[in-house]
């Protein structure tokens, strides 16, 4: 008797466990089996559309669309083939995904979507205005946080395919806007920051500095300007307008710049110094590059260098124009980009919709007013005509790459008007090989945005 008794215990603890284990296995697949649709070769995929509903990316690869129709947003929307990571795409496919468990294969009826900020207009205009120059244009809503425009040269045309890989174009397949590149003069941004954060707008202005066209700072090294005749004395609103380079080295070495506190206050703008681990800024998935640079004497040209925007300091375009943001707003706090505004699930339900975000506080509203001002004054007296229409506040920069055989021209700049408040990051490679200036695409970028946001 008790020997039937134990086998009934058996019998029923095994058919526990297998009824526990169907549950499992049923609750596994139920939930799992999308990602194994996603991984097989028959999965099917949404849309992604820009602001108004135009087409970036077609999930089912059977429309129909003009000739190089995806140029513009080719390298930062992306695909599913595998061979573009840090995408749009490639970062969210799960968001596209049009198969369900209960209902099979949606080829028909999936409703999986994602709706981007980009206005395609915009990029298209943007990107046909380069030419046959290469080179980035970052642009967004600093308010909201929405991005309008992100356009990389040279791109391509993902429904084009990749049989001729081998003969891309060397950064055909990532965005730059993404990607550290040396910032030039735009750095002194950072430094004209820094030093407001350290001494304060009234002493930083009581600071003058005479420019005779090249500098022999204190470890005998030369700080050359781009003016070889000079610039004489200058205070730091006639340094930013002029970008004098001996005017800034001499200010990092001013005993009331305390390295200790410069590069504290770098650290809160988001650089790693020093060789520190690199760290990445999350857009909707895609990792942006972080600033970096060299700050370990004062008095050397290294340090000097970096902080004037050669050297070892690299920026990503996106971050140049995040900061930019944290002025334009007075807060010292950057708005956060967003690509995606929202998706929709397979059934057409609306979700994760975006909501604006700001990082923490780089520096004081008193320094963001301060810097503001300076900006703004040097749109004013620098770039009234060749930007026309729009209050702006910007700088300049000239990069030298590649050990100094090319130059780069960028622009980093916000439109001072509450009801177009659009910040901006334009990067041109080797200059000198055209006749295109910054500031002719930022009388496109925002000639286009007016229009179309």
């Amino acid at each position: 008797m008790k020997s039937i008794k134990r086998t009934q215990r058996l019998i029923s603890l095994i058919i526990t466990l297998f009824i526990l284990g169907m549950a499992v296995l049923i609750f596994k697949i139920i939930h799992e089996s999308s990602f194994y649709m996603m991984n097989s070769d028959k999965h099917e995929l949404g849309f992604v559309y820009d602001r108004t509903g135009d087409v970036l990316f077609d999930g089912t690869g059977e429309g129909s669309y003009p000739d190089n129709y995806f140029l513009d947003v080719g390298n930062i929307i992306g695909d599913d083939k595998g061979q573009m990571e840090n995408t749009l795409v490639a970062r969210n496919i799960e968001k596209l995904n049009n198969y369900d468990f209960s209902n099979g294969l949606m080829q028909e009826g999936g409703k999986a979507a994602i709706y981007t900020t980009l206005d395609h207009a915009s990029n298209r205009a943007v990107f046909n205005a380069f030419g046959n120059m290469d080179g980035c244009v970052s642009a967004y809503n600093y308010k909201t946080g929405e991005m309008l425009v992100c356009a990389s040269l040279p791109s391509l045309d993902v429904t084009k395919g990749y049989d001729n890989l081998p003969n891309f174009r060397s950064g055909t397949l990532l965005s730059k806007n993404l990607y550290g590149t040396v910032p030039g003069s735009t750095q002194k941004v950072s430094t004209v920051i820094t030093a407001l954060e350290i001494m304060g707008t009234t002493q930083l202005y009581s600071k003058s500095y005479t420019c005779t066209g090249k500098y022999i700072n204190r470890t005998g090294d030369e700080i050359d300007c781009h003016n070889i005749y000079g610039h004489g004395t200058l205070n730091i609103q006639e340094a930013v307008e002029n970008s004098c380079n001996p005017f800034f080295a001499q200010l990092i070495e001013d005993d009331d710049m305390p390295l200790d506190r410069v590069m504290k206050q770098y650290e809160k703008l988001g650089y790693v110094l020093n060789g520190g681990k690199p760290t990445y800024i999350d857009i909707d998935g895609i990792q942006c590059e972080t600033a970096s640079t060299t700050l370990e004497d004062s008095y050397q040209f290294k340090t000097q260098w970096g902080c004037i925007g050669q050297g070892d300091t690299l920026v990503s375009p996106i971050q140049l124009m995040m900061w930019e943001s944290a002025i334009a707003n007075e807060t010292g706090r950057m708005t956060m980009p967003y690509f995606i505004d929202h998706v929709t699930d397979l059934k057409g339900n609306i979700k994760n919709k975006a909501k604006t975000r700001y990082s923490d506080k780089l520096f004081s509203e008193s320094t963001a007013s301060a810097a503001k001002q300076i900006l703004l004054t040097n749109g004013a007296d620098r770039y009234t005509y060749s930007i026309a229409g729009y209050t702006v506040g910007v700088k300049s920069g000239t990069a030298q790459v590649d050990e100094g055989a090319h130059e780069n021209s960028l622009l980093v700049g916000f439109v001072d008007d509450p009801s177009f408040p659009i910040a901006f990051c334009i990067l041109i490679e080797d200059k000198n090989s055209g006749y295109l200036t910054t500031e002719q695409i930022a009388q496109v970028l925002l000639d286009n945005l007016k229009n179309n946001y």
